[in-house]
This record gives C-alpha cells, sequence and structure tokens, in this order.
C-alpha cells in the first residue's frame, strides 16, 4: 500500500513539473517571439523617473516616423500591460504606440511609495510623462488615447496642456463619477424590479457606498447579472496565451503581479471615494484645443454612454466625431479590438 502511494506521488510529481516546465518554455518561446523590434521600427521598454517614482512603459511601432500615441489604462489603478499589447499592437503600424502602467500599478508597483493618490499628482504624472516622450521620440505633439478613467485623466491632459497634443481619443469616455454613478444605480432600481436577488445585490453598494473592494465588486455583479457586464462578449483573441506569451513580463513580473493582489489598488480607492476624482470631472469642461474624438459602446454603463454622449454634443474643439460601437459594453477594446482597431485607423488618417 505504501509502495503504491509513492508511487502515485511519484507520477504526480512527474506530471505536474511536466507540466511546468511546459508552461514555461512556452512562455520563453512566445517572449522572445513578441519581443522582436520590427525592421525600421522600434521596441524599447523603461522605468522612466516620474514625480518622485520609477514608472514603466513600453514604446512599440512598425516604423520610427509614425506619430506617437500614449495609451492611459483604466482603473483608476487598473493596470493593463498583462495583456493589452495583443490589443495596442493593432495600431502599431499607423502609431508608434507607448503603453504606460501608471504610479503605483502593474510593474510600476513600488511597494516603497505610499503616498495618497490626488488629482494634482496624477496630472503631473501624465505632464512629465508627456515632457519625456516629446524628449525621446523626438516629436512635437504626440497623440492620447483613454479608456475609461484613462478616457477622463486623457482629457485633462489635453485640456490643461494642449501644446503637446495633437489628438484625444476617449474610448469608454468617463465624464463625472457621481453622475455616472448615479445613472447606474437608477438604472439597476429599473432593471431589479421583481428580481429579488437582484435587489440583494442593490443592498451592497449605492452611489454613496463604493469606497470598499466588496462594494465594487457587488455593483459590477450587478451590470454582469443584467446583460450589461464589461466582458458580456468575452474576447475576440485569447487571454490565456497573451498572457503566457507577454514579451514584457518575467517570471519574477508574474510573481509580483501575484503578490500585489489587490494591495495596489487599495490607494486608488481612498482616491476614487475621495473629493479628489472628482476634480477631474469633465462636467463644465467643453473647450479643447485639439481634436476630440470618442469610441463608445451603446451598452456601457461602466462608464455611462447617454452622459458620454450629452457631453459630446457641448465640446467645442477643432474637430470633434464620435464613433459608436453598436451592442458593445465597457470592454470594446477586448471584446471587439478588431472593429476597434478599425476606427483607431480611421482616426489616424484624418
Amino acid at each position: 500500500m505504501i509502495r503504491r502511494i509513492k508511487k502515485i506521488l511519484k507520477v504526480t510529481g512527474i506530471v505536474i513539473i511536466s507540466f511546468i516546465a511546459i508552461i514555461l518554455v512556452a512562455h520563453f518561446t512566445g517572449r522572445i517571439i513578441n519581443n522582436r523590434t520590427p525592421d525600421g521600427g522600434i521596441n524599447e521598454s523603461m522605468y522612466v523617473d516620474i514625480n518622485g517614482t520609477k514608472q514603466w512603459i513600453n514604446i512599440y511601432g512598425q516604423d520610427k516616423d509614425n506619430p506617437v500615441l500614449l495609451y492611459l489604462h483604466g482603473g483608476p489603478g487598473s493596470s493593463t500591460s498583462i495583456f493589452d499589447y495583443a490589443v495596442t499592437r493593432k495600431w502599431s503600424d499607423v502609431y508608434t504606440v507607448v503603453t504606460w502602467d501608471q504610479r503605483g500599478c502593474g510593474k510600476s508597483y513600488d511597494t516603497s511609495k505610499t503616498d495618497n493618490i490626488t488629482a494634482s499628482i496624477m496630472m503631473q504624472d501624465g505632464k512629465e510623462m508627456t515632457e519625456f516622450l516629446l524628449d525621446h521620440t523626438g516629436k512635437d505633439k504626440i497623440t492620447l488615447l483613454g479608456h475609461s478613467w484613462g478616457s477622463m485623466y486623457g482629457a485633462n491632459l489635453a485640456l490643461e496642456y494642449p501644446e503637446y497634443y495633437e489628438a484625444f481619443i476617449g474610448a469608454g469616455q468617463f465624464i463625472d463619477p457621481k453622475e455616472n454613478e448615479q445613472r447606474l444605480y437608477d438604472a439597476a432600481q429599473e432593471w431589479s424590479v421583481g428580481d429579488e436577488e437582484g435587489r440583494a445585490l442593490l443592498e451592497k453598494w449605492s452611489p454613496e457606498n463604493e469606497d470598499s473592494i466588496e462594494a465594487i465588486q457587488a455593483r459590477n455583479a450587478t451590470m454582469e447579472r443584467y446583460g450589461y457586464g464589461m466582458m458580456k462578449d468575452g474576447s475576440d483573441y485569447n487571454l490565456y496565451t497573451t498572457v503566457l506569451f507577454n514579451p514584457n513580463y518575467t517570471i519574477k513580473d508574474y510573481v509580483g503581479y501575484l503578490s500585489h493582489g489587490s494591495k495596489e489598488f487599495e490607494p486608488y480607492l481612498t482616491f476614487w471615494a475621495s473629493d479628489e476624482l472628482s476634480k477631474l470631472s469633465l462636467l463644465r469642461k467643453y473647450e479643447y484645443k485639439v481634436a476630440y474624438y470618442n469610441i463608445d459602446g451603446d451598452m456601457d454603463y461602466q462608464t455611462n454612454y447617454q452622459l458620454a454622449c450629452e457631453y459630446f454634443d457641448d465640446v467645442n474643439a477643432p474637430y470633434k466625431e464620435m464613433f459608436v460601437m453598436k451592442d458593445a459594453t465597457h470592454g470594446l477594446l477586448e471584446s471587439r479590438s478588431e472593429e476597434f482597431s478599425e476606427i483607431v485607423h480611421k482616426i489616424a488618417g484624418k
């Protein structure tokens, strides 16, 4: 009996070790392939000294002469560097794309930095990163593309420092945190009529109660329940292999990513719940000196689509255009990456 147990354990160990070996070989192979620099292009990863912290970026493009686009991820505090190259590289034939892990998250996570996140800190970060990119790439101006929180962040940068930017592109345009949450809550009240489980979810969150992970989870579960979840349509590319073949992540990076867990999000919870986030509200900020574009899903309640439309109507800009993705929710970059990429190409050709 003991011999049999030992044999089973030995076989199990061999299987586990073999599986890990296969995963590691696949990761290293995929990383080498995806880390190639295009002929005549650029592929650089680095840490940049920004506003007292080291923040990670990757610069990737097929032609160094192309205009530069800075991609601002959402959250706030939700880095997407573990998989976003699969989407952003689809624009690399028309833009040199810069992906950036904002302060304190993703590959920019730093356990020694516990500063509170404020509106002025984030604006200074964006200004300094932009100035670095202008100098590093030799460009006079760059384009901003922000998703979700990144769209409100990017719009504020474009409003504050128009001399640095030639265009702003907001995806899943975020306008105002308080009005956004109130509209979602009002809609959820209608969705949940006659649904006891849905009503139970609503008791766990409200526009006045979103300063905990539990409340955020209940909020997101509400949208999932009624068909408005961020990833209701899944992804049009394989997220698992994308993560596995990530050219920018080492095994150490993966271990760090998993060990951070929700820790990197905690300072941003305070930022979200305080008045600091509301300082970046776009309400009553309509005068742009750069071209203004929106790419929005008409089923987006994460960042309210109707509110984005109302804001767009009031925007004054040298040029503005809204692209609406039908039946799309907030995860339009992942669930409809090909369609999204086609729109980005149209904007690049303007």
